[in-house]
């Protein structure tokens, strides 16, 4: 308080008492203040930034906000994995296709396939939390349109499926599970389409993608 009154005093003494909104101009003055006149004083006119007071939120809206936060961490994290694994997943069904029946070559192509995704994210996944491979799992469903289940018994066989099944029921992370973006999944789909909105996020992992893809055809 004293701060503000030494400064309007300062002020007023610059302005000199005369009854007209800005202070003379001597040789060394650069800024031409803005004054009220109240009689015969004069007050510097400042104006202040608007200050906005809230009070604490709710409980149950702060744990709302907190439990947002976290799912938004967690799907901006696993994303680009959903993303990678539905295009890796498309060119798979259409080298597949073209095999046919030669299950030889399918298998050859299959392992090599494998080996070529655990050289490059195995290290990553494995660093996942058991939430964010929850949630990886539903967004593998939402981007190709098959659940997680479904994929490995395609890929590697019904008792490949069964068994990662059991795994993931043990982790509380059931494949079979489809994705469901209006009751049990709204959440994680209106932040997954609030960041396909974000142009640079989509330019990121393009990125990403492509990266992937060069360094497995080295």
């Amino acid at each position: 308080m004293r701060s503000c009154v030494l400064i309007i005093l300062l002020v007023t003494i610059l302005i000199g008492g005369k009854e007209h909104c800005y202070a003379q101009q001597g040789p060394n003055d650069t800024i031409r203040l803005g004054g009220i006149v109240i009689g015969q004083d004069t007050f510097a006119m400042v104006y202040l930034p608007d200050v906005l007071k809230t009070d604490k939120l709710p409980r149950y809206l702060a744990r709302r906000r907190a439990y947002m936060n976290q799912l938004k961490y967690n799907v901006y994290k696993v994303y680009p994995y959903a993303i990678i694994a539905a295009d890796v997943l498309k060119d798979v069904d259409g080298n597949l296709a073209k095999l046919e029946d030669d299950r030889k070559k399918r298998k050859e192509y299959l392992k090599t396939i494998e080996k070529e995704l655990n050289k490059r994210f195995k290290g990553e996944l494995e660093n996942l939390t058991i939430t964010q491979g929850q949630i990886l799992v539903r967004l593998i469903d939402r981007q190709t349109g098959k659940n997680c289940y479904s994929i490995i018994k395609e890929l590697k066989g019904g008792f490949s499926a069964v068994v990662w099944q059991s795994v993931g029921l043990i982790f509380g992370n059931n494949l079979r599970r489809e994705y469901d973006p209006e009751d049990r999944d709204k959440d994680i789909e209106v932040i997954v389409s609030e960041l396909e909105e974000n142009v640079f996020y989509k330019y990121k992992y393009q990125r990403q993608q492509a990266l992937m893809y060069s360094q497995n055809k080295k």
